[in-house]
Protein backbone atom coordinates (compact mmCIF):
# COMPACT_ATOMS: atom_id res chain seq x y z
CA UNK A 1 0.00 0.00 0.00
CA UNK A 2 2.82 2.39 0.79
CA UNK A 3 4.23 1.80 -2.69
CA UNK A 4 0.95 3.01 -4.21
CA UNK A 5 1.04 6.17 -2.07
CA UNK A 6 4.59 6.93 -3.12
CA UNK A 7 3.71 6.34 -6.78
CA UNK A 8 0.67 8.68 -6.61
CA UNK A 9 2.78 11.32 -4.87
CA UNK A 10 5.43 11.17 -7.60
CA UNK A 11 2.85 11.46 -10.41
CA UNK A 12 1.22 14.43 -8.65
CA UNK A 13 4.61 16.15 -8.22
CA UNK A 14 5.40 15.72 -11.91
CA UNK A 15 1.95 16.99 -12.97
CA UNK A 16 2.20 20.09 -10.77
CA UNK A 17 5.76 20.86 -11.90
CA UNK A 18 4.84 20.84 -15.62
CA UNK A 19 4.47 24.52 -16.45
CA UNK A 20 5.23 26.07 -19.81
CA UNK A 21 8.37 28.21 -19.69
CA UNK A 22 7.93 31.97 -19.81
CA UNK A 23 10.23 33.85 -22.20
CA UNK A 24 10.75 37.59 -21.91
CA UNK A 25 11.48 39.88 -24.86
CA UNK A 26 15.19 40.68 -25.29
CA UNK A 27 16.17 44.26 -24.48
CA UNK A 28 16.31 46.71 -27.40
CA UNK A 29 19.45 48.82 -27.74
CA UNK A 30 20.03 51.80 -29.97
CA UNK A 31 22.40 51.34 -32.92
CA UNK A 32 25.95 52.47 -32.12
CA UNK A 33 27.15 55.64 -33.74
CA UNK A 34 30.69 55.81 -35.09
CA UNK A 35 32.40 58.75 -36.69
CA UNK A 36 35.68 57.90 -38.44
CA UNK A 37 38.49 60.30 -37.60
CA UNK A 38 40.10 62.34 -40.32
CA UNK A 39 43.38 60.81 -41.59
CA UNK A 40 46.50 62.33 -40.07
CA UNK A 41 48.34 62.22 -43.40
CA UNK A 42 47.59 62.96 -47.01
CA UNK A 43 48.82 60.38 -49.52
CA UNK A 44 50.82 61.83 -52.36
CA UNK A 45 49.22 61.52 -55.79
CA UNK A 46 50.51 58.67 -57.99
CA UNK A 47 53.04 59.63 -60.62
CA UNK A 48 53.78 57.47 -63.63
CA UNK A 49 57.44 56.38 -63.76
CA UNK A 50 59.48 58.11 -66.39
CA UNK A 51 61.38 55.79 -68.70
CA UNK A 52 64.24 56.95 -70.86
CA UNK A 53 63.30 57.62 -74.45
CA UNK A 54 66.79 56.74 -75.64
CA UNK A 55 67.08 53.09 -76.76
CA UNK A 56 69.45 50.98 -74.65
CA UNK A 57 73.03 50.71 -75.81
CA UNK A 58 75.81 48.80 -74.06
CA UNK A 59 78.78 46.45 -74.48
CA UNK A 60 80.24 44.06 -71.94
CA UNK A 61 82.53 41.07 -71.77
CA UNK A 62 84.24 38.93 -69.17
CA UNK A 63 86.30 35.79 -68.94
CA UNK A 64 87.56 33.35 -66.32
CA UNK A 65 90.55 31.03 -66.69
CA UNK A 66 91.45 29.30 -63.43
CA UNK A 67 94.09 26.62 -63.78
CA UNK A 68 93.67 25.37 -60.21
CA UNK A 69 89.95 24.57 -60.46
CA UNK A 70 89.86 24.05 -64.22
CA UNK A 71 87.17 26.69 -64.74
CA UNK A 72 87.44 28.28 -68.19
CA UNK A 73 84.56 30.31 -69.62
CA UNK A 74 83.89 33.70 -71.20
CA UNK A 75 80.97 35.82 -72.41
CA UNK A 76 80.45 39.02 -74.38
CA UNK A 77 77.36 40.93 -75.48
CA UNK A 78 76.55 44.18 -77.27
CA UNK A 79 73.20 45.86 -77.63
CA UNK A 80 72.02 48.79 -79.69
CA UNK A 81 68.27 49.34 -79.37
CA UNK A 82 66.51 46.08 -80.16
CA UNK A 83 69.54 44.49 -81.83
CA UNK A 84 71.47 42.28 -79.43
CA UNK A 85 74.47 40.16 -80.36
CA UNK A 86 76.68 38.07 -78.16
CA UNK A 87 78.57 34.88 -77.55
CA UNK A 88 79.82 32.72 -74.73
CA UNK A 89 82.18 29.78 -74.40
CA UNK A 90 82.37 27.00 -71.85
CA UNK A 91 84.83 24.13 -71.38
CA UNK A 92 82.72 20.98 -71.05
CA UNK A 93 83.59 18.05 -68.75
CA UNK A 94 84.21 15.79 -71.77
CA UNK A 95 87.14 18.07 -72.82
CA UNK A 96 85.25 19.86 -75.61
CA UNK A 97 84.69 23.61 -75.84
CA UNK A 98 81.11 24.78 -76.45
CA UNK A 99 80.75 28.06 -78.33
CA UNK A 100 77.35 29.77 -78.55
CA UNK A 101 76.80 32.81 -80.77
CA UNK A 102 73.38 34.45 -80.55
CA UNK A 103 71.46 37.30 -82.18
CA UNK A 104 68.16 38.91 -81.27
CA UNK A 105 66.75 41.65 -83.52
CA UNK A 106 63.60 42.08 -81.45
CA UNK A 107 61.77 39.24 -83.18
CA UNK A 108 63.27 36.26 -81.35
CA UNK A 109 66.42 34.63 -80.07
CA UNK A 110 68.53 32.82 -82.68
CA UNK A 111 71.50 30.83 -81.40
CA UNK A 112 74.28 28.97 -83.25
CA UNK A 113 75.95 26.31 -81.11
CA UNK A 114 79.29 24.79 -82.14
CA UNK A 115 81.77 22.49 -80.44
CA UNK A 116 85.55 22.38 -80.71
CA UNK A 117 87.49 19.23 -80.00
CA UNK A 118 86.61 15.58 -79.66
CA UNK A 119 84.71 14.17 -76.68
CA UNK A 120 86.95 12.10 -74.38
CA UNK A 121 85.48 9.42 -72.15
CA UNK A 122 88.42 7.75 -70.38
CA UNK A 123 88.08 4.28 -68.85
CA UNK A 124 87.13 4.46 -65.22
CA UNK A 125 89.75 3.02 -62.92
CA UNK A 126 89.30 3.46 -59.19
CA UNK A 127 92.38 4.78 -57.45
CA UNK A 128 91.62 3.21 -54.09
CA UNK A 129 91.48 -0.30 -52.78
CA UNK A 130 88.61 -1.33 -50.56
CA UNK A 131 89.57 -1.68 -46.92
CA UNK A 132 87.23 -4.63 -46.41
CA UNK A 133 88.83 -7.98 -45.71
CA UNK A 134 86.62 -10.98 -45.09
CA UNK A 135 86.90 -12.59 -41.69
CA UNK A 136 88.98 -15.76 -41.66
CA UNK A 137 87.07 -19.06 -41.63
CA UNK A 138 87.50 -21.30 -38.62
CA UNK A 139 85.95 -24.75 -38.61
CA UNK A 140 83.66 -25.38 -35.65
CA UNK A 141 85.23 -27.40 -32.89
CA UNK A 142 84.51 -31.10 -32.78
CA UNK A 143 82.83 -32.20 -29.59
CA UNK A 144 82.62 -35.81 -28.53
CA UNK A 145 79.28 -37.48 -29.10
CA UNK A 146 77.83 -39.36 -26.09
Amino acid sequence: MSLKVILVACVAAVALADKAPVYHQPPVYAAPTYHAPEPAYRPSPYKQPEYPTVPPKYNYNYGVADGYSGANFAASESRDGYKTEGSYTVDLPDSRKQIVKYVDNGDGYVAEVTYEGEAQYPEYTPTYKPAYKPAPYHAPPKYPVY
